[in-house]
């Protein structure tokens, strides 16, 4: 790189324990559990970890059966072809249950969001972000209708733990007969108008994925009111054996199902929920008010009508306050500016001082292996170029405008006031 520009780091000490984006927080409660898996032998898919897990998640998260599975991806593949029998009834055939058919999904997301499309035979078409939440434009999701008429199906994840604007997508979803697969894998504990997210799709699923806000070090859920689909689930989880004496197999299933032992960490961490939220909100006030004198935004929620779960802490740069960045498909240059940053260089120089972020989620248009999908957005002409999402001062593309401008804050809930006060000082040092 060639440095035109020196920032001033002096008096900042290199933590002494690395400073994560967000790591497993645990408690004690998660190695008895797992131990009483160990010493009854219940060390398989059934126990009494899983039923537990189950029940309690299901009253959390406000709907009436939850089904616990080996990672949130799993629970979206077999919500995924749910809905492609309920829709198209291609399942009796063991193919893709939505082979043939579009489906449109959050642009701005986890690759695992949109693959299980792909598994079951259909072709993901992006709806662009919004900068109120992140979240998919319901204003894009009517211009995709009116594209594609004939899509039935929906999925929209909710960025960060931050709830999409529900109202407005379930109103464009029902008004062209489309079911909804609610992707609350970053959300868990979230609310929207009082309702938990994960409760308002017709499929459900969370994740309990390393790094989330309550973790099984694995593991996901289906969560979902009908008896009918939980059973379907469970038992295409299993193998989809039949009940039968011997193992008689009549449909595809799969080695879906968590494990007691992987339950018993789940089972533990469940009781802490609220308070790792408190704990991430707390993070979240601490950036946004250290940030007030900086020429950024943190990561915007609506006031009046949600409670996110504040998972990661973001930040968005104001776009005349951004210095020079270029990103290939694996490396990236910038130039620092006095009085300017990019993403790219906060990342590096948190990294110096043992932190870790993370850019935001690369839109999905934007993956290579989904480069050829289609795109679509509520201004522009459907597909935006990378290099031209501002096109004479107008937004085409908002998701890699905020790509391109924004950054995961390290958000763990266990680093200090002070350690974040550091990383806090070390990021204005970025902008002088």
């Amino acid at each position: 790189m060639n440095y035109m520009y020196e920032r001033d780091f002096s008096g900042i000490k290199k933590f002494e324990s690395k400073v994560w984006l967000a790591s497993p927080t645990m408690h004690g409660q998660e190695l008895e559990y797992m131990t009483e898996a160990y010493q009854t032998n219940w060390m398989s898919t059934v126990g009494k970890n899983l039923d537990i897990i189950e029940q309690q998640m299901a009253e959390k998260m406000q709907v009436k059966y939850a089904v616990a599975l080996s990672s949130g991806t799993a629970a979206l593949h077999l919500a995924f072809r749910l809905a492609g029998e309920a829709l198209y009834g291609q399942h009796a055939a063991n193919r893709g249950a939505l082979t043939g058919h579009k489906v449109f999904c959050s642009d701005m997301t986890f690759d695992a969001s949109v693959n299980p499309v792909a598994y079951e035979g259909g072709e993901a078409v992006f709806i662009d972000t919004e900068y109120d939440t992140w979240n998919m434009d319901p204003v894009a999701l009517e211009r995709a209708f009116e594209i594609y008429p004939e899509v039935k199906l929906v999925v929209v994840a909710h960025l960060y733990g931050t709830p999409a604007k529900m109202d407005e997508i379930l109103k464009v979803c029902r008004a062209h007969g489309a079911l909804l697969v609610e992707d609350a894998a970053e959300s868990a504990g979230a609310t929207y108008k009082g309702k938990a997210t994960g409760s308002f799709g017709d499929y459900n699923c969370i994740s309990f994925n390393g790094n989330k806000i309550i973790t099984g070090s694995a593991g996901g859920m289906f969560l979902t009111d009908s008896k009918e689909d939980a059973h379907k689930v469970r038992k295409w989880s299993t193998q989809a054996r039949e009940n039968a004496p011997w193992y008689q197999h009549e449909e595809l299933g799969y080695n879906y199902r968590m494990s007691n032992v992987i339950a018993g960490v789940v089972r533990g961490q469940i009781p802490w929920l609220e308070e790792h939220i408190a704990q991430k909100r707390a993070i979240y006030e601490r950036y946004k008010a250290g940030f007030k004198d900086l020429p950024v935004q943190v990561n915007p929620y609506d006031e009046k009508n949600s409670v996110p779960n504040f998972w990661l802490s973001c930040m968005i740069i104001d776009q005349n306050a951004m210095s020079r960045q270029v990103r290939g498909e694996q490396d990236v240059l910038f130039i620092p500016e006095e009085g300017k940053s990019c993403p790219t260089e906060i990342l590096e120089a948190i990294m110096k001082f043992n932190a870790e972020g993370r850019p935001i989620w690369k839109p999905m248009h934007m993956q290579p292996v989904y480069r050829m999908n289609a795109f679509i957005s509520a201004d522009g002409n459907g597909r935006a170029r990378s290099n031209a999402y501002i096109n004479e001062g107008r937004i085409t593309d908002v998701g890699m405008d905020i790509f391109a401008r924004g950054l995961c804050l390290p958000s763990d809930n266990k680093m200090t006031p002070q350690q974040q006060d550091s990383i806090i000082e070390i990021i204005h040092r970025c902008f002088r």
